[in-house]
Protein backbone atom coordinates (compact mmCIF):
# COMPACT_ATOMS: atom_id res chain seq x y z
CA UNK A 1 0.00 0.00 0.00
CA UNK A 2 1.16 3.55 -0.81
CA UNK A 3 0.47 6.73 0.85
CA UNK A 4 -1.61 8.37 -1.78
CA UNK A 5 -4.20 5.62 -0.57
CA UNK A 6 -4.12 6.06 3.08
CA UNK A 7 -4.44 10.01 2.15
CA UNK A 8 -7.22 9.62 0.24
CA UNK A 9 -9.15 7.26 3.03
CA UNK A 10 -7.89 9.11 6.00
CA UNK A 11 -10.87 8.22 7.85
CA UNK A 12 -11.00 5.10 7.37
CA UNK A 13 -7.34 4.60 8.53
CA UNK A 14 -7.33 7.30 11.36
CA UNK A 15 -8.74 4.18 13.99
CA UNK A 16 -5.77 2.01 12.90
CA UNK A 17 -2.95 5.50 13.56
CA UNK A 18 -4.36 5.89 16.86
CA UNK A 19 -4.63 1.80 17.53
CA UNK A 20 -0.91 2.03 16.28
CA UNK A 21 -0.12 5.17 18.58
CA UNK A 22 -1.69 5.50 20.96
CA UNK A 23 -0.27 8.74 22.62
CA UNK A 24 -2.03 10.32 19.82
CA UNK A 25 -4.63 12.84 20.61
CA UNK A 26 -7.90 13.42 18.80
CA UNK A 27 -7.00 16.82 17.74
CA UNK A 28 -3.28 15.26 16.90
CA UNK A 29 -5.62 12.82 14.22
CA UNK A 30 -7.56 15.53 12.94
CA UNK A 31 -3.83 18.23 12.12
CA UNK A 32 -2.37 15.12 10.45
CA UNK A 33 -5.39 14.74 8.42
CA UNK A 34 -3.17 11.91 5.82
CA UNK A 35 -0.80 14.02 5.47
CA UNK A 36 2.42 11.59 6.18
CA UNK A 37 5.18 14.26 7.13
CA UNK A 38 2.29 15.36 10.00
CA UNK A 39 2.22 12.24 11.02
CA UNK A 40 5.85 11.91 11.48
CA UNK A 41 6.13 14.84 13.22
CA UNK A 42 3.52 13.90 15.52
CA UNK A 43 5.42 10.66 16.40
CA UNK A 44 8.73 12.61 17.00
CA UNK A 45 7.03 14.92 19.05
CA UNK A 46 5.01 12.46 21.49
CA UNK A 47 7.27 9.34 21.50
CA UNK A 48 10.65 11.41 21.76
CA UNK A 49 12.02 9.55 18.55
CA UNK A 50 13.77 10.71 15.94
CA UNK A 51 13.00 11.23 12.71
CA UNK A 52 14.12 7.88 10.94
CA UNK A 53 12.88 5.97 13.71
CA UNK A 54 9.06 7.88 13.09
CA UNK A 55 9.42 6.50 9.03
CA UNK A 56 10.53 3.16 10.37
CA UNK A 57 7.38 2.78 12.38
CA UNK A 58 5.13 4.43 9.57
CA UNK A 59 6.19 2.18 6.83
CA UNK A 60 6.76 -1.16 9.12
CA UNK A 61 2.52 0.02 10.05
CA UNK A 62 1.55 0.86 5.92
CA UNK A 63 2.94 -2.77 5.60
CA UNK A 64 0.71 -4.43 7.82
CA UNK A 65 -2.42 -2.72 6.18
Amino acid sequence: MNWDTIEGNWKKFKGNVREQWGKLTDDDIARINGNREQLEGMIQERYGVAKDKAKKQIDDWMSRH
